[in-house]
């Protein structure tokens, strides 16, 4: 991997803790997706039904991380390219969930999570 973007840096450090013992193993997914809404429930205020559907959609987003990262494991061009199309996809969908304010809030927290991360 000769460059990752930022926005792949922030793809990898939301699915890491991810260490799924196979592909059934369905309840350490739903584990990951429940903490990673919750992280970002404490920076970007959620309502029920919104809190409900980025646990959604943070499942999906695991999953594709993971079977991405199964398909193209020799592969790291092809691995950034899937996960740069991960990436777009969850924003898009996130931002048709968050409410302007939210998504400032969310791409705030995203910019410091990157900060943290480059030091």
């Amino acid at each position: 991997m000769k460059h990752i973007s930022a926005s792949l840096i922030f793809l990898l450090v939301l699915a890491s803790n991810l260490v799924l013992a196979g592909p059934g193993d369905q309840n350490k997914l739903t584990t990951r997706a429940t903490q990673l809404t919750r992280q970002m429930a404490q920076k970007t205020p959620l309502n029920e039904g919104q809190y409900v559907k980025v646990r959604q959609l943070n499942m999906r987003l695991l999953a594709e991380v993971q079977a991405a990262q199964t398909r193209f494991a020799n592969d790291p061009t092809a691995l950034d390219k899937e996960l740069a199309e991960v990436q777009t996809r969850y924003e898009w969908d996130l931002a048709t969930i968050l409410w302007p304010r939210q998504m400032v809030a969310y791409t705030q927290a995203k910019a410091d999570l990157m900060a943290f991360s480059n030091r």
